[in-house]
């Protein structure tokens, strides 16, 4: 299981879960490109490995383990996966 971020991550793009993250699955950094234009952070699930450290270095909570993500958010699920098959 993957963790995934969700709506409060949206206009925010704090990233403190970057710098914490041992695998590198949280995208865009504010290295690439992208940031400027991205509406939120996603976790690739196929390179998460579900360690936990960004869920509690999140200053707006917006990170769950996909098990724990709250059903009115179900969607970020697939948006996530959806940013990495572009």
């Amino acid at each position: 299981m993957a963790h995934i971020i969700a709506e409060p991550c949206v206009g925010t793009k704090d990233t403190a879960c970057v710098a914490v993250c041992p695998v590198d699955c949280i995208h865009p950094t504010k290295d690439e490109a992208e940031f400027a234009t991205a509406k939120q952070l996603y976790i690739d699930p196929d390179t998460c490995i579900d360690c936990g450290l960004c869920v509690d270095e999140c200053p707006v909570k917006a990170i769950f383990p996909e098990e724990d993500l709250p059903s009115e958010w179900a969607s970020y699920v697939e948006t996530n996966a959806a940013h990495f098959k572009k």
